[in-house]
């Protein structure tokens, strides 16, 4: 049968525009017809947002704050010592990890499309994966990171990571002052999700 495409235009006219509206639309309309799980998608989405990440990336850089020797080891080939926190898997084959210092500050971005560390921070936010971060990130960081909050010295160094399907990078913030006498557990609490991606800075405890 022949494609019609005023048949196919006139369809999806019908669908809501906003995008959460949509997956809601198309979540409702699977469930009707038994091909998904509501309660099995609900836990996905659970395991993704609470359970793999952004805490598992918390867990790691409140590490390497702890232990000089793990922090070294990760900087140096950060793969095999996720693997042995049990950290890896798909959308995290290869990662790299980068550390922010005094005089340079990392941030990272997906300029194809939204390549991401999911075994370390979970699902991706939705600003990560649109079209005016995936550009201007790389155009002029300094001004995204401003309107992150994130306002640096002059005389700190930016600089932008590309993610790929090959390469996936974290950021190691900068450990806050004032959190010298914590445990590593208290400092999971003080590691935010875009501070592993550059585009934030640890919370003061």
């Amino acid at each position: 049968m022949p494609h019609d495409a005023h048949d196919h235009d006139d369809a999806h006219a019908l669908l809501p525009s906003d995008p959460a509206l949509r997956v809601k639309a198309l979540e409702t309309l699977l469930t009707e017809k038994g091909l998904i799980d509501p309660e099995a998608l609900d836990e996905i989405i659970d395991t993704y947002e609470n359970k793999i990440g952004p805490k598992n990336g918390a867990h790691v850089v409140a590490r390497a704050w702890s232990d000089p020797v793990f922090k070294a080891a990760l900087l140096a080939d950060a793969d095999p010592v996720l693997a042995e926190m049990g950290y890896y898997g798909r959308q995290g084959e290869h990662m790299v990890v980068v550390e922010n210092t005094d005089t340079l500050h990392n941030m990272v971005v997906c300029t194809l499309c939204s390549c991401y560390p999911w075994p370390l921070l979970g699902i991706p936010p939705g600003w990560y994966k649109s079209d005016a971060y995936r550009a201007r990130a790389v155009r002029e960081p300094r001004k995204v990171l401003a309107e992150f909050g994130v306002t640096l010295p002059a005389e700190t160094s930016v600089r932008v990571w590309d993610s790929t399907a090959e390469v996936r990078y974290l950021v190691l913030p900068r450990r806050p002052e004032g959190s010298e006498g914590l445990e590593e557990a208290a400092l999971q609490d003080l590691v935010s999700r875009d501070s592993m991606i550059g585009c934030g800075l640890a919370r003061t405890p």
